[in-house]
């Protein structure tokens, strides 16, 4: 994808298999992991998948997450982005979703906040999405937080494995 996105602190570019490592960093740390199942990843290998996953989607889909990379420094902190949602959740499929996962020393920083307006922006207005959608679970207050402070608002609770999650959508104000 000849896609990037800048903000005043960031740069959000697609995902290469070169991210591999800074990714693993992320997604290896139990923490980043808390509310999404509690599985951490544990083999390079998972990343690689991932990866490649990310890329399928910039082709079928023409979107998809990005990481996320400081400009003063030019660390990959993350990733964050939109995603075309082929599969089912919350009785939902084929619908846009807004989301962000950070390495844990980058939280608390603004910048999944930062990357979320910059990435909300970009759909409503270039890629004229009619709703965004977004699920954090129910005990992730800082997820909760962020999904709020961009604008979304919270729909629904649902439950997927016996665990609970808030759904949130937020309409095009252009459309």
């Amino acid at each position: 994808m000849n896609l990037i996105l800048e903000t005043d602190r960031l740069i959000l570019r697609e995902m290469l298999a070169s991210d591999a490592e800074a990714l693993f960093e992320m997604d290896s740390n139990h923490k980043v992991h808390q509310y999404l199942w509690n599985k951490p990843l544990t083999d390079i290998s998972e990343v690689h998948s991932y990866i490649e996953s990310v890329r399928a989607q910039y082709v079928q889909n023409n979107i998809g997450r990005f990481v996320v990379v400081l400009k003063e420094t030019t660390e990959l902190i993350g990733w964050a982005g939109l995603k075309y949602n082929t599969e089912m959740v919350n009785n939902k499929i084929h619908f846009y979703d807004i989301g962000y996962r950070l390495n844990e020393k980058f939280w608390g920083k603004g910048y999944a906040s930062e990357a979320s307006f910059a990435w909300l922006d970009y759909g409503f207005n270039v890629m004229e999405i009619k709703i965004m959608e977004a699920a954090a679970h129910t005990e992730n207050i800082a997820s909760n937080t962020i999904l709020q402070k961009i604008g979304l608002k919270m729909t629904e609770k649902y439950l997927e494995d016996g665990v609970s999650w808030n759904w949130y959508e937020l309409k095009n104000p252009n459309l």
